[in-house]
């Protein structure tokens, strides 16, 4: 059986389906007004949804200022591990033999068995999530009448899993037939057509290798193989960065090209190849500078859309140009933000906290074993931030909103949030199907529970500046552990 982690899940199909654009008939917010046609993509991606100016709501609240977004989550797109492909010759020194598929040994599976093996991994790591309807007693006895007799097709253990799963009453955990199982195994997050898979070295050092290469995707065609370590992105070490961070140095425009370094195997040769890059993500980040009424202060405002592997990259270069226009302070605009790479929230959560602080917790099945994550170093920004979130806010947004709020960098403004805190893996079958199973929730650094409960704002529409001063040195920071 193949594990794939896939979340870091945002949302899955069933939550909100995608928002109208903002509206003065869709938010409670006073800065709805007439949309201004300067804000400025990172990217030449066409922008469908207009931003409003907050000069209005500024010029009514601030005293001094009268200015002028599968599969198990929202989007397939973000989460999976990709299918190995066999590699074209065997190498010389091959120490990973884990990249090959743990299938390929012809051996039959059983109809009973794929029903048993769904089974098992529900009763390994499968979180209750508050319908209170699995018990190891209750699942145990689901196992005896599922497999109380023979089970005559594949197409009917299919449908047994489907009711089996159903029964546990957590829409976010269901079955995969193949035919989405291998779309899903396919997904490239990279541009070029791989996935990465971070390996410690005997120094505890990250290093990168080539865990699934896209058949006649680029990185095949340029001689990219399985089991390739990575080692540099156009001249820039990878050695010690994560899977996502290099993910996100190799993604940019089609048809564009990327040089990778890579070495061969695990002694094998050095080679550095040129890498034309295919389709890719669109930036999700617009922002603009709106100026204060006497010309000495700017307002950087910034729209995320969604939390693809370009939000941490772009997002820093447009809140660095804002501040080079000179932004004192952020509004950072995650209304109708329904999630996506919940792994970038976390990344970008990170550029506003102090070292040590906590982004947030994931608790699994037993519940005294939480995992504390927190920022690793000193924030990019410390500028005052202003976070604007509605009821289409939800997941990877309600982490960075929590995140920065409970830790006193940040206000929050709108409209209670969604509620979507759970954690979500897919789990390979033995024939090619799959499950998605809930195995965690997120809590926030006041530990509280986002999900069914979502994140009431401080404010319900926009504050005067000094009360966004006087709220956030009255915060206090959570206590940490």
């Amino acid at each position: 059986m193949v594990r794939l982690l896939l979340c870091n899940s945002s949302l899955s199909p069933l939550s909100p389906p995608p928002p109208p654009p903002p509206s003065s008939s869709t938010t409670k917010l006073a800065l709805v007004i007439p949309p201004l046609s300067n804000s400025i993509p990172i990217s030449n991606s066409d922008y469908s949804q207009r931003i409003p100016s907050i000069s209005q709501a500024f010029s009514s609240t601030l005293i001094s200022l009268a200015l002028s977004l599968g599969l198990f989550c929202a989007s397939p797109s973000h989460s999976t591990a990709l299918e190995p492909v066999p590699p074209q010759q065997e190498l010389i020194c091959r120490e990973y033999d884990d990249y090959v598929d743990d299938k390929s040994t012809g051996e039959a599976v059983t109809n009973e068995e794929i029903v048993e093996e769904a089974w098992q991994i529900v009763n390994d790591s499968f979180l209750e999530t508050g319908r209170h309807r699995w018990s190891p007693d209750s699942w145990l006895k689901k196992k005896e009448d599922v497999l109380g007799s023979s089970i005559q097709s594949r197409s009917r253990a299919h449908d047994i899993i489907r009711r089996m799963l159903a029964s546990l009453g957590d829409p976010y955990t269901r079955f995969l037939p193949p035919t989405d199982f291998a779309k899903m195994a396919r997904y490239d997050m990279s541009g070029i057509g791989i996935n990465l898979r971070e390996i410690p070295d005997e120094n505890g050092k990250v290093r990168l290798r080539v865990l699934g290469l896209l058949l006649d995707g680029p990185a095949h065609t340029a001689g990219i193989k399985q089991g390739d370590e990575l080692l540099a992105i156009n001249g820039v070490d990878v050695i010690g960065k994560s899977a996502f961070e290099a993910s996100s140095m190799l993604q940019g425009p089609s048809e564009t090209f990327v040089d990778v370094t890579v070495k061969h195997g695990t002694c094998g040769p050095v080679q550095s190849v040129k890498v034309q890059r295919q389709s890719v993500a669109k930036s999700p980040v617009f922002y603009r500078p709106e100026q204060v009424k006497n010309g000495q202060s700017t307002v950087g405002y910034v729209r995320l859309k969604e939390f693809n592997a370009l939000a941490r990259k772009d997002l820093v270069t447009a809140m660095r140009r804002l501040q080079d226009m000179g932004a004192s302070y952020f509004v950072l605009d995650l209304r109708y933000n329904l999630g996506g790479l919940v792994q970038a929230g976390i990344e970008i959560a990170k550029l506003f906290l102090d070292k040590g602080q906590t982004v947030t917790y994931t608790v699994g099945r037993d519940p005294l074993s939480v995992k504390n994550i927190v920022a690793e170093s000193s924030p990019l920004f410390s500028a005052p931030v202003i976070v604007l979130v509605n009821k289409n806010t939800a997941s990877a947004s309600e982490i960075v909103a929590t995140a920065l709020h409970d830790n006193c960098k940040a206000v929050l403004v709108g409209e209670r949030t969604y509620g979507k805190g759970l954690i979500q893996s897919v789990f390979e079958l033995n024939d090619g199907s799959g499950v998605v199973v809930t195995i965690g929730k997120y809590v926030t650094p006041n530990h509280m529970d986002i999900n069914g409960n979502g994140v009431d704002p401080d404010f319900g529409n926009f504050p005067a500046w000094n009360e966004v001063t006087r709220y956030l040195s009255s915060c206090h920071k959570p206590q940490e552990g």
